[in-house]
């Protein structure tokens, strides 16, 4: 299965993808990013801790490889973040594969105060070396676009001001969905005697990616803006993983479940947004649009699931994937309700299929291989949580 997924992405599916003149790259790489590079490596020099963020589902994909030998030359932590969006029982893998690698590694919710106080208390426990012979110490954040360092400085502030005297109320970061939104670096406070400062940078990703499915993978969890690759392209993507690894094939019982205690006869179904699915902090939907995402979720896995099970050509085939990918393009319009008529209905399709993944609505997620052990020849298998 795995060998036609590589094949569908190597052809080029999903749409005749040439993010360069090579076919092979993805180039996305701002001017604000390229100055923000030299700042960064300069910064590093100076840092006495690193913490790199990269996405718990994609912790291979998500590194920055052209800050790499200069980060693994620095006492370091890789905060795995999101990891609320990513299989539990694969990121113990992916911890275990970093700690035989001699490279200290937590899971975090950069919006969880316990979380990011676990992170903070490993900090600490690493720079307690350093402490006793420095007055002042700086702990640099880095990472590539959107895996959340913005959030983490911010819940780093809060859990500071109660555990430190600081001497000033400190500048939140500020967070954004979009990639690349925290354009300079700042330096904050956030503790005394000593004296600590958490510097947050700018979103790094790297000139070019080397091979397209990193690309696509950066792009499926949000780390490269959705108008670089297209949509579409995105959607045919994450519909090539699901069918190869037969993920559709696992919510049978989950549909069968929810089936048996739908409520969609019983409540009126109001007109809603997916835009709505992401995170609010303040403002929670009522039960009825609950309900009302909850049956819209169900459909669009028993969709998937009923076109996977009814498929009888080869999914290693990347013609007969491909057939099976805009089959699959067509219950879902159906499933997530948009008009038959839509002037871009593929498009909106797309759309509104990717917010549930990248909100976590079909489940936990991790797509980038545990690498092979030795000792563990099992984690060699493709990962897709379901």
């Amino acid at each position: 299965m795995v060998m036609g997924l590589k094949k569908t992405v190597k052809k080029g599916l999903i749409g005749g993808m040439s993010f360069a003149k090579d076919a092979g790259k993805i180039n996305w790489f701002p001017g604000h990013m390229a100055a923000a590079t030299r700042a960064i490596r300069n910064r590093l020099k100076l840092s006495d801790f690193v913490i790199e963020v990269r996405d718990a589902r994609i912790p291979l994909s998500s590194a920055n490889e052209d800050l790499q030998p200069q980060l693994s030359a620095k006492r370091r932590i890789i905060a795995l973040n999101k990891k609320d969006l990513a299989n539990p029982n694969i990121l113990n893998k992916w911890s275990h594969h970093f700690e035989s690698k001699q490279q200290d590694c937590i899971a975090i919710n950069a919006h969880s105060r316990s979380s990011v106080k676990k992170l903070l208390d490993l900090v600490e426990l690493k720079l307690k070396e350093v402490i006793a012979r420095e007055p002042t110490l700086l702990v640099m954040v880095v990472g590539v676009p959107n895996v959340g360092k913005s959030a983490l400085i911010n819940s780093v502030h809060q859990i500071a001001a109660t555990r430190f005297p600081v001497q000033q109320r400190l500048k939140r970061a500020t967070v954004g969905p979009l990639p690349g939104v925290t354009q300079d670096i700042a330096g904050f406070k956030i503790a005394h005697r000593p004296s600590i400062y958490v510097l947050d940078s700018p979103g790094v990703l790297v000139p070019s990616i080397p091979d397209i499915e990193t690309g696509l993978k950066l792009a499926l969890s949000g780390s490269v803006k959705d108008s670089v690759v297209g949509e579409e392209r995105i959607a045919q993507y994450f519909l090539a993983i699901l069918n190869t690894r037969g993920t559709p094939l696992h919510w049978r019982y989950l549909v069968e479940g929810r089936n048996e205690g739908s409520h969609a006869d019983c409540i009126d179904k109001p007109s809603y947004n997916l835009k709505d699915l992401r995170h609010q902090r303040t403002k929670q939907p009522d039960s009825s649009a609950l309900h009302y995402v909850g049956d819209m979720i169900s459909e669009v896995q028993r969709s998937l699931y009923t076109t996977l099970s009814e498929f009888d050509g080869d999914i290693e085939d990347e013609n007969d994937l491909e057939c099976l990918i805009e089959q699959q393009f067509e219950v879902l319009q159906k499933a997530l309700k948009i008009p038959h008529k839509a002037s871009e209905a593929r498009l909106m399709v797309s759309k509104k299929f990717l917010t549930l993944f990248r909100t976590g609505r079909l489940g936990p997620f991790i797509l980038d291989d545990v690498p092979e052990t030795e000792t563990d020849p099992s984690n060699s298998r493709r990962i897709l949580a379901l």
